[in-house]
């Protein structure tokens, strides 16, 4: 004869053996060394909240010339996780300082092949039908050093230019089907309120096609550096084109041919003909931990190897890291959410052998576009493009752990 089965316990004996468990476990008394110290009011509560005083990465600031107002800020890239950059660290370029605009009194004025020039105030602008989106804004001039053949010491030195944001704001379609676009517009003119009056000249595809007008950066309003109150955002562009502290579209046949699209923000080729208007920012990649200027403390043995890649054009497909100098690669990881033009974190396990080496990554886009060696770029391009250099970016680690950049051979 068997023995009868014990009966199933029900809920609410489930629930009383949890409780017991969790009572048990918090009953265990924890040696005194492991209970933190606290000082000071325990709920620590601040009208806005700032980060621990034990965090100290920061931006690097360059003047860039004797001219007041100009110069440009690098994020400490190999300090953050994730893809999106805090709004405090986000890479800065200007060109003729930063305003300091009401937003009460901005205002929007967009003219020119259009059925009904309008002036728009801020309320009426945030009375549109609103998006976030997270995308990568980064300047053209990234790693220019690099491609002038001097290798950057540390990836916030060579990559730091860089940030990736999510945006929020109104898809600029809705504002130009709200004053009727005329057939004969080509172009758009976007125009800043800046002492410099920057102005980009875009073509009317993208106009209509991603870009934003943005009043919100990571889920509060724009940071004064980053175009407060109003932006012109083009998700994979250069930066220069995503005006800041926008005050006028003018939508015309022709581009303007502004000083930052003819004198600045061109490519030299090396048959002496410069390259204009080339917007997109291609695919590109760059380990960050570890990465020059670093060391790996705890000698040889596992280490996750951390990096981002990017893409002007669409989504990061593949990523690969060589840690042998590029004779072998292997696909690492990707980090979930991968986003169409948005910074995608990528990781790959790797054990070290003590030995010195060389690490690098490369990425592969949507489009099937492979990231180059400088050796393929500077084939392609010569050496005074000055802009949109993209090409793979090696760390030397040496024996002792110590990490540094690899000199470049011209």
């Amino acid at each position: 004869m068997r023995q009868p089965k014990s009966p199933k316990p029900g809920r609410r004996q489930i629930l009383s053996l949890g409780a017991g468990a969790v009572s048990l476990a918090s009953c265990t008394k924890a040696p005194e060394a492991a209970i933190p110290a606290t000082a000071g009011n325990a709920a620590n509560m601040r009208p806005y909240g700032e980060r621990s005083s034990f965090e100290k990465p920061v931006r690097a600031i360059r003047s860039l010339s004797a001219s007041s107002g100009t110069g440009s800020s690098r994020v400490p890239l190999a300090d953050l996780y994730g893809m999106v950059t805090p709004s405090s660290l986000t890479y800065e370029r200007h060109h003729a300082g930063v305003p300091t605009i009401d937003p009460a009194a901005h205002k929007l004025l967009v003219h020119g092949l259009v059925d009904r020039p309008l002036v728009f105030t801020m309320d009426d602008i945030r009375r549109f039908p609103s998006v976030s989106r997270i995308c990568f804004l980064e300047c053209g001039g990234n790693n220019l050093s690099d491609q002038r053949g001097e290798s950057s010491p540390n990836v916030q030195q060579s990559h730091g230019l860089l940030s990736g944001v999510q945006w929020t704001g109104v898809p600029l379609s809705i504002v130009l089907r709200e004053v009727g676009l005329q057939p004969k517009a080509k172009w758009m003119v976007a125009e800043g309120v800046d002492n410099c009056r920057m102005a980009r000249s875009i073509p009317i595809e993208k106009a209509l096609d991603d870009a934003l007008l943005v009043y919100g950066q990571n889920g509060e309003a724009l940071r004064p550096e980053q175009g407060y109150p109003l932006r012109l955002v083009l998700p994979g562009w250069e930066g220069n084109t995503n005006v800041k502290w926008l005050g006028r579209l003018n939508l015309v046949d022709q581009p303007a041919m502004s000083s930052k699209e003819t004198a600045y923000y061109t490519e030299l080729r090396s048959d002496g003909k410069a390259e204009m208007f080339s917007f997109v920012m291609e695919a590109r990649s760059v380990i960050t931990r570890p990465s020059g200027g670093r060391k790996i403390a705890t000698g040889p043995g596992f280490h996750q190897i951390d990096g981002l890649a990017w893409s002007g054009r669409g989504k990061i497909k593949l990523v690969e890291v060589s840690v042998d100098g590029g004779k072998t690669w292997g696909k690492a990881e990707l980090q979930e959410p991968v986003l169409d033009k948005a910074l995608t974190a990528f990781r790959f396990p790797w054990k070290w052998d003590g030995q010195e080496t060389v690490i690098q990554s490369r990425c592969v886009d949507e489009t099937g576009y492979l990231q180059p060696t400088r050796e393929e770029l500077v084939a392609a391009r010569g050496l005074f493009s000055g802009y949109h250099y993209n090409a793979i970016k090696p760390w030397k680690v040496m024996a002792n752990g110590d990490v540094t950049h690899v000199p470049i051979v011209l």
